[in-house]
């Protein structure tokens, strides 16, 4: 690439990182590949799996201009694993679920609700992470309203989502749903969500900065 800053933009083969990520991808790619063999309803496995299939080559096409934390590809892999779990067995039959269910004596799967606390945890620390390195909120408090503000935007636009599949699919899309007949079933997504969020940023902000301060060519501003 003409006019390209070696450092600015290091060379991904001489990060220490590279190679237990690719490792990591690797795992994550054959996980992957394993869930699709028999799921118990092939569209929703496909529309659950479809964000692991969006940002896999997102990371791997910004890996060498704009590489994550080790803390953020981290949380990353945790949650591809949940939708896929999740995808596998649909939302409101995964029996870690049911573990759950009875430990606490609850009467639906929470399953669901595990996932978009984590749909909250994990986007909170990515929209941190951009915000962040590059300098586009600097108040620390305007941050925190702006990461939660895009947390519950980027819920809302998956329950539109939602929506538009039952439109289309009918009762087809009863298992991508997973209401398990709750009628507050999208507010209570999107509270999830949130609490997600905020724990994300009470609970990782610290090593998170940390982290951020230490990768080769990135600038760090306003942590």
């Amino acid at each position: 690439m003409k006019g390209f800053n070696h450092r600015i933009f290091p060379d991904p083969m001489k990060d220490s990182r590279t190679r237990p990520l690719l490792v990591t991808l690797a795992i994550l790619l054959g996980i992957l590949a394993v869930s699709g063999i028999r799921p118990y309803d092939r569209l929703t496995w496909f529309l659950e799996v479809l964000p692991v299939l969006i940002a896999i080559p997102i990371l791997w096409g910004t890996y060498r201009r704009f590489p994550l934390t080790t803390l953020l590809y981290g949380l990353i892999f945790f949650h591809s694993l949940v939708l896929i779990l999740g995808a596998v067995y649909t939302y409101a039959r995964v029996p870690l679920g049911f573990l759950i269910a009875d430990w606490l004596n609850l009467e639906r799967n929470p399953y669901d609700r595990i996932g978009h606390l984590v749909q909250g945890f994990v986007p909170a620390i990515v929209a941190r992470e951009i915000l962040i390195r590059g300098d586009h909120v600097r108040g620390p408090k305007m941050r925190v309203y702006i990461i939660v503000s895009i947390v519950l935007a980027i819920s809302a636009a998956y329950e539109f989502i939602e929506w538009w599949v039952a439109l289309a699919a009918g009762q087809g899309a009863d298992q991508f749903l997973g209401t398990q007949g709750d009628q507050w079933d999208t507010q209570w997504d999107m509270f999830c969500a949130v609490i997600g969020a905020v724990t994300a940023l009470l609970t990782l902000s610290g090593i998170h900065d940390r982290q951020m301060r230490t990768l080769p060519g990135a600038k760090v501003s306003g942590a």
